[in-house]
């Protein structure tokens, strides 16, 4: 590990403490103060979970990144992994029946012509040091606003079917109907990644700029990296959200209880 990064964090037992400390505080927060929605849910254990499952899924990433960043078929398959999880984990959060795999949808319509532009004009090579953590950070992006646009349009649909169904009887086809309550709700879901952008660099350092600050790159290179980082996910979130919302408005993605909403 090189001097500066071990500056940064150390890797000891002592960040290991404080690791579990924070994450029971976490959870004890979560559990104090009644954060979980309601009764079938319990925030306070997904947020163990979710801990224990970070650094589990961390320690073996760190081994299988070594071996796919090797092959062209290993980089392949390590992001299709990626991918798969990214769709499984989108779905599971907006619904219990079968259409949860249109999920792939819009995570897939955002990221794949960004990755693809990208090797295409040379700005990333095909070697896994590089493309895998940005496109990464890519399908992160569009996972967080798929689920977030998802179950914002679900839930107004299901609240507001009245609305809808007034829409309706004045003309409106189905769709349309559905979109004029599900479109304003789902837009939400651009908000921490506009917010993120416009603060960058007065509130936070992002990842990306830090780690390439650390590996040696000059400022002038990481400030560059990660600008492309933050308006690409700008891009990739924005088409998230549209196809998102299209999907739920012509009901090809639905839940079981509001299918009829």
């Amino acid at each position: 590990m090189t001097s500066s990064a071990t500056s940064l964090l150390p890797v000891n037992i002592t960040l290991g403490v404080l690791l579990i400390v924070l994450l029971a505080v976490a959870a004890g927060v979560a559990h104090w103060c009644s954060l979980s929605p309601d009764s079938s849910t319990d925030r306070a254990r997904e947020i163990l979970v979710a801990g224990v499952r970070a650094a589990v899924q961390l320690a073996a990433v760190s081994l299988v990144v070594a071996w796919a960043v090797t092959t062209v078929a290993g980089l392949m398959g390590f992001l299709l992994v990626m991918f798969s999880v990214a769709v499984r984990t989108a779905g599971r959060r907006l619904t219990s029946n079968g259409t949860w795999w249109l999920t792939a949808m819009p995570i897939a319509a955002g990221v794949v012509p960004t990755v693809a532009a990208l090797l295409l004009t040379e700005l990333v090579p095909v070697k896994g040091i590089a493309l895998v953590p940005i496109t990464g950070i890519l399908i992160g992006g569009a996972l967080t606003v798929t689920v977030l646009a998802g179950r914002r349009a679900l839930e107004e649909l299901q609240q507001r079917r009245g609305e809808v169904e007034a829409a309706m009887a004045l003309g409106f086809l189905d769709r349309d109907a559905r979109m004029e309550i599900a479109r304003p709700a789902a837009s939400d879901a651009l908000l921490p990644g506009l917010d993120q952008t416009r603060t960058v660099g007065l509130v936070t350092l992002p990842g990306a700029f830090v780690g390439m600050l650390l590996g040696g790159a000059s400022p002038l290179m990481a400030g560059a990296v990660q600008l492309f980082v933050l308006i690409a996910l700008m891009a990739v979130q924005s088409i998230a959200v549209a196809v998102t919302v299209e999907l739920v408005a012509r009901r090809l993605l639905f839940r079981p209880e509001a299918q009829d909403a």
